[in-house]
């Protein structure tokens, strides 16, 4: 598929008092990079992605650049209505998609962090919005375009009333009709991959969860799971669900739970379980890596891959952000060399922020990383956090200029032409 870019650099967006979005025709978009403000080359930008969401952003105003010399301009008030203010407006982007530059704004003072999604810089041009940004993976299994909302509403319905007995069905349910989970969606759809969520608790205090939060902080995305599901009704998910689908994966840890090694029991029972019935499709887990034993374990019943969430390839900004309770950096380095070891493939959800991940010093910290441990895949996924929030937890300072996220993806496949890049859990068989 042919990647579109513009003719011509887009126009700055903001949001205007009465929260309509308006462009500024005079002022060409700007990319923020950690805390650099550039003006984006064309091949940075793309059309928003159907299945998209535009967010208006309170306290925060909007910064572009001046065509005449490529100087950040900050926008303090409407242009149109002198003296009313205006606020900046960010993009989320649909799945599949990674960004390459952040919104551009500057704080209007003490404000409270953003809600934890990621926010991606979006401008105006020829009739329609633009976002810097490029697909990631090719795999079309989140695509808006495939989900048929009264056919997911009938078969989710369809099945909570066939197998009332089984809670963790029911609690896909709710994540499927409430939560609008894609992964949840699929597995109604009986398609791709589907989740199974085990475990209740967490090792970790990240500050970025989006499953549980301090009270007085933002809010969650969504809700975590309250009990731990059985391994038989663990079983008759993933049992029906490899059998009936081509290529089928079911994974372990998701957005709506803790940490699933924390259940490693229960997870290798289920493991043992499902391979005793059905030798097809991928058993994945996505994890924070944090028990090397039990991930030996896991891969001796059957376990084929293991996705490692990983916000840094530095440790120091690792545990700034992940806050583990009982484990260390050390331990998830051990757990990728156990998972290679046993043959296993190991993806790193290596998070996404222009900026830090192109930082320097840590792509320098990846590359050592990758050529000690050598995991076999990196999932570009955009780190689901108010950039000034997260840079000012991991203290980043930023000595030296980002490198710019396509120019460290392509030093990275120089450097390793073995790795490979895309979003999503890949099946193996």
């Amino acid at each position: 598929m042919k990647t579109i870019h513009p003719r011509e650099i887009p126009s700055l967006v903001y949001a205007d008092s009465q929260g309509q979005i308006r462009d500024l025709p005079g002022l060409n978009m700007a990319g923020r990079s950690g805390n650099w403000f550039d003006q984006p080359e064309l091949t940075d930008i793309i059309p928003l992605p159907e299945g998209s969401d535009l967010f208006i952003l309170p306290g925060r105003l909007p910064i572009g650049i001046d065509p005449a010399d490529n100087d950040p301009i900050l926008v303090d008030q409407d242009p149109e209505h002198p003296g009313s203010k205006v606020q900046a407006v960010a993009a989320f982007m649909a799945p599949a998609h990674t960004a390459t530059f952040g919104t551009a704004f500057e704080k209007t003072g003490d404000v409270e962090p953003l809600p934890l999604f990621a926010y991606t810089a979006v401008g105006w041009y020829d009739g329609q919005f633009w976002v810097c940004g490029f697909r990631s993976d090719a795999d079309r299994r989140q695509d808006y375009k495939g989900y048929d909302d009264e056919k997911i509403k009938r078969q989710t319905n369809k099945r909570l009333k066939a197998q009332p007995h089984n809670r963790l069905i029911q609690h896909l349910g709710k994540c499927s009709l409430t939560y609008s989970c894609p992964a949840a969606k699929n597995f109604f759809l009986n398609r791709f991959e589907a989740p199974l969520p085990t475990s209740p608790s967490c090792n970790a205090k990240c500050v970025g969860c989006i499953s549980l939060q301090p009270s007085g902080c933002c809010p969650s995305t969504q809700e975590r799971i309250k009990f731990v599901p059985s391994a038989g009704e663990i079983a008759e998910i993933a049992v029906g669900h490899l059998d009936s689908v081509d290529k089928g994966i079911v994974s372990f840890g998701q957005g709506c739970e803790g940490e699933p090694l924390l259940q490693w029991e229960t997870i290798e029972e289920a493991i043992i379980k499902i391979r005793s019935k059905t030798k097809r499709g991928t058993i994945n887990l996505n994890t924070n890596a944090s028990m090397p034993e039990a991930i030996e374990r896991l891969a001796a019943a059957g376990l084929d891959s293991i996705r490692v969430s990983m916000n840094s390839a530095r440790k120091g900004c690792h545990t700034m952000y992940y806050r583990p309770q009982g484990f260390s950096f050390k331990d998830v380095l051990r757990s990728i060399l156990v998972m290679k070891k046993a043959g296993g493939f190991v993806s790193l959800n290596y998070f996404i922020l222009p900026g830090f991940t192109d930082d320097p010093e840590e792509f320098t910290a990846l590359c050592d990383l990758v050529n000690i441990y050598r995991p076999d895949l990196i999932q570009l996924r955009n780190l689901n956090m108010d950039p000034d929030w997260y840079l000012e937890v991991v203290q980043h300072k930023g000595r030296q200029k980002p490198m710019g996220i396509r120019s460290w993806q392509k030093k990275l496949k120089e450097n390793f032409p073995n790795l490979g890049f895309g979003y999503f859990n890949p099946p193996l068989s």
